[in-house]
């Protein structure tokens, strides 16, 4: 297997549109959650998200912003800053070699739910006429190979909350066995309808309203966490092989060296001890490397009651004795939930944490849970910590199960 490096970041989020801002929001623990002043908030029992600052009018003519969902906007832009930050100039031939890889979890949601809206709310027999073309989970990456003119594989993943990871270690292993040259891989999500954020409510899965101070109601592995926050946003990474992006002189961000995915096939929205702790193992074993070499861990640590208790299990289970030793982090506390992209979101933010070897911190960890009694660098970044190996975890709804292991390069 060829080695892959990681030579281009594209990022959309609620903490800013570059590495930059992006990690320097990150480890001084600056939210994106907020209360949400949309249509129909006012129905919300947790009228909260964690959103992007985007006018689709910056990047597109009106003729095309109107073909695209918020989720392909999101996707096009991410992937144009991907491979800008990359240099990666390709040839005619080599397009025909590079491959589009994302995942989402709900895809063109906001077309679909204003569909409805007209259909049953208007009783009108008026759709638009796009609505399929812009609502349809592969739209996003369909548009990114449209943009760059990539002939390769095209392909889209829906795995619920770890679908970006997915993408992401999928295009790793084409790179890495020579079938592909280029790929751009990561995830995409908008799914911040009315119509979602209630069927949201109604799994009494989302995090109540921190009166004292909003920005701060999603608390993982606190005793006092309450659940998740929505976010929307993407993140592509482009990714080549080590011997392509050395000879271009590429920067290189890091390396990805693995990739463990297993499914529960139990419960469909029940997190698994065994499960979560395979998938771990998976990625050490595809990295070839032991549980000792892993340095740190970027938690799946959505802020809710089971996941976080089992998660903190599964970590022990997997590193043994070694498990309080290891620094977690758990930025969803910030970025909040971005369902199908969170995965990627959170790779990126691993490299940057190894780029900068400061272990994130885990915010709003302030009223310790005795279940959950691992090391989640409350509430302060940790200078010289994040070592120089690591795992970031993606356990999704539906019981797919994905873990990236990535290396830094210094």
């Amino acid at each position: 297997m060829r080695r892959v490096a990681v030579t281009g970041i594209g990022i959309v989020s609620p903490l800013g549109h570059t590495a930059v801002d992006l990690f320097d929001a990150a480890r001084n623990g600056r939210s994106g959650v907020h209360r949400l002043d949309i249509a129909g908030a006012e129905r919300l029992t947790a009228p909260l998200a964690a959103t992007v600052q985007f006018d689709g009018s910056a990047f597109f003519e009106p003729a095309r912003e109107r073909l695209l969902d918020r989720v392909s906007q999101f996707a096009v832009v991410a992937a144009a800053r991907a491979f800008a930050d990359a240099r990666c100039e390709l040839t005619d031939h080599e397009r025909g070699h590079a491959g589009v890889f994302l995942g989402t979890g709900m895809g063109g949601t906001l077309t679909v739910d204003d569909g409805y809206q007209t259909l049953y709310g208007e009783h009108s027999d008026r759709t638009h006429p796009m609505m399929i073309l812009k609502g349809m989970h592969n739209a996003p990456a369909a548009w990114i190979g449209i943009e760059h003119g990539l002939r390769g594989p095209n392909l889209t993943y829906s795995t619920a909350c770890s679908s970006s990871s997915v993408a992401i270690g999928e295009a790793w292993l084409r790179v890495a066995y020579g079938t592909l040259d280029v790929a751009v891989a990561g995830g995409a999500e908008a799914p911040l309808s009315l119509g979602s954020l209630k069927a949201w409510g109604a799994m009494h899965t989302l995090a109540s309203v921190d009166t004292a101070d909003p920005a701060s109601s999603c608390k993982p592995f606190a005793k006092n966490r309450s659940g998740l926050v929505l976010g929307e946003g993407a993140a592509l990474v482009v990714l080549e092989p080590w011997a392509r992006a050395t000879a271009r002189g590429a920067t290189i961000h890091g390396e990805l060296i693995g990739y463990g995915l297993t499914t529960d096939a139990g419960h469909i929205a029940r997190p698994s001890l065994d499960g979560q702790a395979a998938a771990m193992r998976a990625a050490l074993a595809a990295a070839c490397i032991s549980a000792q070499e892993i340095d740190a861990i970027n938690a799946h640590g959505t802020g809710t009651q089971a996941n976080d208790s089992v998660e903190t299990a599964a970590i022990k289970l997997v590193f043994g004795e070694r498990a309080p030793c290891i620094p977690i982090s758990a930025t969803k506390a910030l970025h909040g939930h971005l369902l199908g992209a969170g995965g990627a979101l959170e790779f990126v933010l691993s490299l940057l944490a190894l780029k900068n070897n400061v272990a994130l911190p885990t915010m709003h960890l302030k009223i310790p849970d005795p279940e959950c009694d691992l090391d989640y660098v409350p509430n302060v970044a940790r200078g010289g910590a994040a070592g120089r190996t690591m795992l970031s975890n993606s356990f999704a709804f539906g019981g797919t199960n994905a873990v990236l292991a990535v290396r830094a390069v210094h």
